[in-house]
Formats: C-alpha cells, structure tokens, sequence
C-alpha cells in the first residue's frame, strides 16, 4: 500500500503492491505522475448546439451561431452527451451526481466566445478509480480518478507558413471552428501513476473502456482523446515536488517518452541547484523534447462562475440505475472471462479484447470449438475487422477439424483466411475438400519418419543421446518430405514413440 495526495489536497491510499522499478531515472528517485485525458463523446451532434460531431469535414462547415459565440446565441445541453458521461463515469467506479456548469474565461483565437462552457466545483462524475492489467509481479494496480466532468471543445489552429508549421515562426495562421463545441469528458486522474509504462497502460485501458461502452472511439491519431501529463520528482520519503504539465499529447509512445524526458529533466535541473519552474510544456515528438508553452495558470485565472445559461443538471436515481443495468461487460471482466475458459496469457487475453474478438471466441467455445486453438486462432491469425466475416460455428468446426487431426496447424490457418475472405457463409470443410487438405494416414506418416531416421543417422543419434533441439530438425524434414501436410504433434509423438 501507498499513499498519495490528490489534486484536493487529501491523502488516499492506493493498492499499490510495492515501488514499482524505474530504469528512467537513476536510483533513489521517483516519479509522481497524474494524467488528464480529454475524451471526445461519440455524439451526433455538438455538446449546446445542433452542428453534426464528425470527423474530417470541410472547415468550418459544421458551425452555427452558438458555436461561433454570437450575439444571442444560447445553448442547450445535448441529452446524449449527458447520458455517455454517466455512463463512463459507472464504469469508472465515480459517483455520479448533480452537477453545475460553469464558465471559464481565457482567450485563444480558437476560443470565439472568450470562455469555456466547462464544469468545475460541481462536476458530474467524482472519486472513481481505474484498474491497470497486471505487470510482470502478476500485480494489478489501482489508480484513483478524482473527477470526469463536461465540457465543450474549442477549435483547430493550424499554423501555416513557416519551416516547423509551428506557431513560433508561422507566417499566418487559419482556424477550424468544426471541433468548437464538441462535447468532451475530462478524465482527471490523481497522482497514482509512478512509470511511463503505467501511464501508457492507464491511457490504453481508459481507451478500451470508452471504446467498450460506446462513450468514444477512441481514436488518438484523430484528436478524439488527448492527453495532458502532470509530471513532478522527488527523492524517495520527501515531500510532492513542482510538477510540469506537458499539453495534448496524442500517442502512447509520444506519452512514455514525454513523461521520461521530462523527469530528467527536472533531476538535472534540481542536481543542478536549480528549481523546477510550474508551467504549461510542449511535447516535440521529432525532438523528443519538451520546450515551455506558457506559466501555468491556477483556478482563480479562469474566473470560474456558473453558467447562467444552463440549468443545474440532475439526473436522479432512476436515470443513473437505467444507464447502469445497460452497460457492457467492460475490459477487465471480458479478460478475465477469456482466462478462465482458455489457456491464454494475460498478455494474450489482452489483445484479444482490444481488437474486439472476444465475443466470437467465447461463442464459437460454446458452440463446440476446442477452446485453445480457438484462442491461439484470435490472438495470431486474426485481426479485429476479421470478426464479422466469421460465424462461431463456423470457426468451432475449423477448430474441430484440427483436433481431430483432419487438417494440420499450417493448413488450418490457410483454412481461416480463406474463410474470412470468403464471409460468414463459408464453410471450413467444404474448403478444406476443395483445397485437397486431407489427413495423413499414421502408416504413411511412420513410412516417411522411418525414411528420415535412416537418412540421417548422425542426427538421430544425437537426438537419441538427449540433443532435444536435434527434434527441430526431423520435424521440418517431415514437412519438407509432405509438403507441410503432417500433423506436427503427430510427427513429434513418431519421433519419441522411436527413442530408445
């Protein structure tokens, strides 16, 4: 156990089973880090206004008055944006609860109305956590989420002109309003996080669950999540040190090389004599540095008030309870399941759920496939797209045919991709009969094994005297020798059967 101090100023325990290793920085130090995810909702349309959410249209096409900040422009809250909000936050572990909108005030061009319709001390979502999958302890570790509140997105900058396309040396720059009021939830993690690699699982797992309860797609490479990283050091025992935010990182890699650059950083500075200065940081992918945005600003900056627009927003009981009883088996359980029912790796597990396979394999288990090769199937020969152009059944018979040595391991995956390419009507034995894949018969498999040993006495010595690694080399002269149509297992079980 471990206690940390929360963006509030309370202490809490985690159940953090021990300081984890940090190759990042040298020994004695340690890494405090606490992420901010901005997650864009899967609405239809903006967060106050009916402009269309979507990706990738022609600038500043998807606006109207409300998102341009005009004159007498009201907004009205979008009910679905309220709804995928409660939703993620019960799958956060948060309490939901009533909430009040209130306005930000800072200007950027990107921001017409000169503030942000966001929420601050009454957010909708409060005190959840977040289970990040088990590391090589075997350990999972659970990281608190003080708050994920609502608020609405600003426009798009692009830079145009200049040698970086950065707003340093750009000539002019132009300004997208279509993200201007995008509804987003702020995910705001407390300082729980200690490594690059947890932060990149925290942010992966987070993606699942908005992904898995229809909150968001997820997609970083688009801007629908972005991350802004808190970063502080400390000698191990001492007290929080000055944390650094880095802005709107948007890849897992960029987020892991981020947070290790900056806490050198800050150590060099401190060994140095130096202080470590709050402020607002860049992340430069292409130089693997941060540089300084800006000094950070604190709350009273923004000069919080409540949104006199917007009534409070309350969603009871009963909404709250019906919003629970639809959600999806989320991440964590869908592993769990598959571990349960198969021999796969928690790794394994893992990525079967995040490419979405896992409903077909445990459906094509029940429906009689052999639940190992089923799985190796998904972990290795499938990709998530792959799931709609098979049925489980027809993925159990493939199955099926392999434990019944019918087909081999190499022929059982040309099966399956001739399956998916053919769709959810293709029937694995039917193709199996068209390809000419047909089971060795033992004799035949014995004749050829026999063949081998006396071709090759040297080897089988070896192999006899204990070289198991020699088995390597009969099994692929089998498989020279039948053009891949043996059976390995079968091969390997002719091979000991005739050890001394």
């Amino acid at each position: 156990m471990s206690e940390s101090v929360g963006g509030t100023g309370e202490t809490f325990v985690t159940n953090r089973p021990q300081q984890p290793q940090n190759p990042a920085v040298p020994d004695g130090w340690e890494i405090i880090i606490g992420l901010e995810v901005h997650a864009e909702l899967a609405t239809h349309t903006k967060l106050f206004s009916g402009s269309l959410n979507e990706f990738g249209g022609e600038p500043n096409t998807n606006i109207d008055p409300v998102t341009l900040g005009l004159p007498g422009a009201l907004p009205v809250l979008n009910r679905q944006a309220v709804e995928l909000a409660i939703r993620t936050g019960l799958a956060l572990n948060c309490t939901v609860q009533r909430s009040v909108f209130a306005r930000k005030n800072y200007f950027y061009p990107d921001m017409p109305k000169g503030y942000q319709i966001s929420q601050y001390d009454l957010p909708i979502n409060v005190d959840g956590w977040l289970e990040i999958p088990a590391g090589q302890d075997g350990a999972a570790t659970r990281i608190g989420i003080e708050r994920a509140h609502l608020e609405e997105d600003t426009g798009k900058s692009s830079h145009m002109g200049g040698a970086s396309g950065r707003i340093h040396d750009a000539a002019y720059s132009l300004i997208d309003f279509n993200r201007a009021g995008v509804p987003l939830l702020e995910i705001v993690g407390r300082p729980d996080l200690r490594t690059a690699d947890e932060a990149k699982a925290y942010v992966s797992e987070l993606r699942d669950i908005l992904v898995a309860v229809g909150a968001s797609d997820g997609k970083m490479e688009e801007g629908s999540m972005r991350v802004d990283c808190n970063v502080s050091v400390r000698r191990i025992g001492e007290g929080l040190g000055t944390r650094c935010e880095i802005k709107n990182v948007n890849t897992l890699r960029g987020l892991g090389r981020a947070i290790d650059y900056e806490a050198r950083r800050q150590i060099d500075l401190i060994n140095s004599g130096e202080e470590v200065q709050q402020e607002t940081r860049h992340w430069n992918d292409d130089t693997g540095r941060t540089s300084t945005l800006r000094s950070k600003e604190e709350a009273t900056d923004y000069r919080y008030f409540p949104e006199p627009d917007l009534v409070v927003v309350d969603p009871g009981p009963e909404w709250i309870e019906s919003v629970r009883a639809a959600l999806p088996m989320l991440p964590r359980e869908r592993r769990a399941r598959l571990v349960e029912r198969t021999e796969v790796s928690a790794r394994g597990a893992a990525i079967v759920v995040e490419r979405g396979l896992d409903n077909l394999v445990v459906a094509a288990i029940e429906a009689g496939g052999d639940p190992n090769r089923t799985i190796t199937h998904a972990e290795h020969n499938l990709a998530g797209d792959d799931a709609g152009r098979l049925t489980p059944e027809g993925l159990a018979a493939l199955t099926r045919l392999e434990v019944e040595g019918a087909v081999t391991a190499t022929q059982a995956k040309t099966l399956l991709a001739a399956m998916v390419e053919r769709g959810p009507s293709a029937d694995p034995v039917a193709i199996a009969a068209e390809l000419g894949f047909e089971a060795m018969k033992s004799d035949e498999l014995d004749a050829i094994v026999d063949r081998l040993i006396a071709e090759f006495p040297d080897d089988w010595a070896k192999f006899c005297g204990g070289e198991n690694k020699v088995m390597g080399f009969f099994v692929g002269q089998v498989m020279k020798a039948t053009q891949g149509k043996a059976d390995g297992k079968a091969v390997t079980a002719a091979l000991n059967a005739r050890k001394p």
